[in-house]
């Protein structure tokens, strides 16, 4: 499962080393900002204007529920002394929550700073996109069976990835999607029905757009295979391909720039985002 239902430093190789149990790390690193806190006598609400976070986002962080990001870290160091237990805890922070494959996570990790994000699927909807019902469907398929307990971990550590696409709105998100990833039906008529529902609403922001590649087109530049790349904020770029139960982070400059110019030339071949737009209303009318 891609991140695992998904669709993870910076090597061509898959992350494939063993981690330490991803809520440890974070539930310790949250009581560590929370200890530091209340030694330093803030109060959470003073704490928060001081790292420019909302209240929730710093609730999340001291309860082990959210990774934090490197702006989160160096806000919560200056605010807390600058012992730099902070900045070295953090590095050994992981997230690997049920949903996300350790091959994924230091993918997931750079799109937690990422200034541009651009996707392709033939396979299935992008997690970022995503309803609740559809993930229970892929993971309801999934082989070997998922018990109770960790299907439902995957579905919330998938509803919270998809935080990214609520509180960045100064990220461009594209994603280009095969139609038939649609037309499949997973799950049934009112999942899907559900879904298309749920995609419109995330694409319909001023930074997101989303372009179907329509099933008939006798063009394609990307037959090889999904692709994600995303922008960092100091300019640079990077891939991520991902197989069946594996993955890898790509930061070779080349390897890059040729999946870059796949990318670019799909976009020019998909439907424009309000005829895509078009085709999904359409096809949620049909079921």
């Amino acid at each position: 499962m891609a991140g695992g239902v998904d669709a993870g430093g910076e090597t061509a190789a898959c992350e494939v080393e063993r981690e330490p149990d991803p809520s440890d790390s974070l539930r310790t690193f949250g009581a560590v900002v929370q200890a530091l806190r209340e030694y330093a006598g803030l109060s959470r609400a003073q704490f928060v204007e001081l790292v420019r976070f909302s209240k929730h986002t710093v609730e999340s962080v001291e309860l082990g529920r959210r990774m934090p990001d490197a702006s989160f870290v160096e806000r919560a160091e200056e605010a807390l002394g600058n012992t730099g237990a902070l900045r070295h805890s953090a590095r050994f922070l992981t997230r690997g929550e049920a949903g996300l494959a350790v091959w994924f996570r230091r993918w997931a990790r750079l799109e937690q700073v990422a200034v541009s994000l651009c996707t392709y699927e033939c396979r299935l909807v992008p997690g970022l996109l995503q309803s609740e019902g559809y993930m229970r469907a892929l993971c309801e398929n999934d082989i070997p069976p998922m018990a109770d307990v960790d299907l439902e971990a995957t579905v919330q550590a998938r509803l919270e990835r998809q935080r990214l696409l609520r509180e960045r709105p100064n990220t461009t998100f594209d994603f280009i999607v095969e139609e038939s990833v649609f037309m499949r039906r997973l799950g049934g008529a009112e999942v899907t029905r559900e879904l298309i529902d749920y995609v419109l609403e995330l694409v319909a922001p001023r930074n997101v757009t989303l372009q179907v590649m329509p099933a008939d087109s006798e063009y394609h530049a990307c037959m090889a295979g999904p692709i994600q790349l995303l922008e960092t904020p100091d300019a640079s770029w990077r891939a991520y391909a991902e197989g069946q139960e594996n993955g890898r982070l790509i930061a070779d400059p080349k390897q890059v720039s040729k999946l870059h110019m796949r990318y670019a030339r799909l976009r020019s071949q998909a439907l424009t985002p309000k005829d895509s737009t078009g085709l999904l209303e359409r096809m949620r009318g049909a079921l």
